[in-house]
């Protein structure tokens, strides 16, 4: 048996990089797919039809992580077509980076809309379906920069790191209920995004980590499996580094 058979996931951010890896992964243990995109009309549809064409059930839904009333929307839909909502996986993130002294009011709120307030939203909007059914896990994309920080990310390490606290917080909540709430925090993850990057760069940052490689989105989603599988029925509250010992 898959070890996400049956269970309905919704996955926020998934036209491309880890979120896509996530979709791709949880569709091959099982799991029937809901994810969001913004903008990637074609890349969304490319998804739905490659990973349909497994056998896998995946919908896609153009979706503002960012707006409260899209979330609520958006689980509401996906209750209406599939009964209930298994797990939840805030994925949805974007950089705006630049120095403090440079960066603007918009670069700010950009940031804390799409990595912070859509993990409250979402986490809000599946709610009510997941005390319900006395059941659920939820999953928060943070990152090692929100457990240490780093220059020219303000924005992005504010952000991220009250996603911990945010995730401690709903696991100290709903844990009575069987509700389980955990975080990721991937280190250097190579995706299309880091692609562009000049090598030399990319090669001096490998190097420093211990396992001296980056991570996959694979590697993200693997952990992303685990804990939405009833393998992690007893963990809660953690933050989990995904960062090949950069942060030990």
């Amino acid at each position: 048996m898959k070890l996400l058979e049956g269970k309905i996931a919704i996955v926020t951010g998934a036209s491309r990089g880890i979120g896509k890896a996530i979709a791709q992964m949880f569709v091959d243990q099982g799991a029937t797919v809901c994810f969001t995109y913004m903008s990637s009309d074609d890349k969304a549809k490319a998804l739905e039809s490659e990973l349909s064409a497994k056998g896998g059930t995946v919908k896609g839904f153009k979706s503002d992580a960012g707006d409260f009333n899209a979330a609520q929307k958006l689980a509401d839909d996906v209750i209406a077509e599939y009964g209930r909502i298994d797990i939840l996986i805030n994925n949805a993130g974007i950089t705006r980076d630049n120095l403090l002294m440079r960066m603007s009011e918009e670069q700010w709120d950009e940031i804390m809309a799409v990595n912070l307030k859509s993990v409250f939203n979402l986490t809000k909007a599946v709610l009510k379906p997941m005390l319900k059914a006395r059941a659920g896990s939820i999953i928060n994309m943070s990152s090692v920069v929100g457990v240490k920080g780093n220059a020219g990310q303000a924005n992005y390490a504010a952000a991220k790191a009250g996603v911990l606290g945010f995730t401690k917080s709903i696991a100290l909540e709903l844990g009575s209920r069987n509700i389980r709430c955990n975080a990721i925090a991937p280190g250097f993850i190579e995706t299309e995004m880091t692609g562009a990057l000049d090598e030399k760069t990319v090669q001096g940052w490998r190097d420093a980590i211990p396992l001296k490689r980056g991570g996959t989105p694979e590697d993200v989603a693997n952990l992303c499996v685990f804990l939405g599988s009833d393998m992690s029925a007893y963990i809660t509250g953690q933050t989990i580094n995904v960062d090949g010992g950069m942060l030990t």
